[in-house]
């Protein structure tokens, strides 16, 4: 069973705006409980030391937890903001891409928290993050 609030394809959803459209990020995967990203780890996304930068891992991990809950809720009704984030780095990458997967770990009516994990291309963890958004409610316009 799915948790999108309609059935949305993956090319509904758009990363050519913003941070991700600058750090080439592009969904690659809906699932019925999960939204798969990825990201190139090169000179746009490395560090001084020429590893991925711990900030641009960070930037996948909301641009994908942030999609994933808004496609949760209905967006003429609400909003959903990120509220906290924090993420452990655990492998360095120099080339390649890293791909991340957000999945829930609780959907509320006010809040959601979503875990995003982030792997290299041989399927190892390279950084695990956790992400609060808060669910808001449009106002009414009159």
């Amino acid at each position: 069973m799915s948790i999108w609030f309609k059935p949305y394809k993956l090319a509904d959803l758009t990363t050519h705006i913003g941070m991700a459209k600058h750090l080439g990020i592009e969904f690659t995967e809906l699932g019925p409980d999960f939204l798969r990203g990825r990201m190139p780890v090169e000179d746009r996304t490395h560090q001084p030391h020429g590893i991925l930068h711990g900030g641009a891992s960070v930037a996948l991990a909301e641009t994908l937890g942030s999609y994933a809950a808004m496609l949760t809720t209905d967006p003429d009704k609400y909003l959903c903001l990120g509220q906290e984030i924090n993420a452990n780095h655990i492998r360095g990458v120099a080339s390649g891409f890293v791909i991340g997967t957000a999945r829930p770990i609780h959907l509320g009516r006010r809040s959601h928290v979503w875990e995003i994990r982030i792997v290299d291309e041989r399927d190892k963890l390279v950084c695990i993050s956790r992400l609060t958004m808060a669910v808001i409610e449009i106002e009414a316009k009159n």
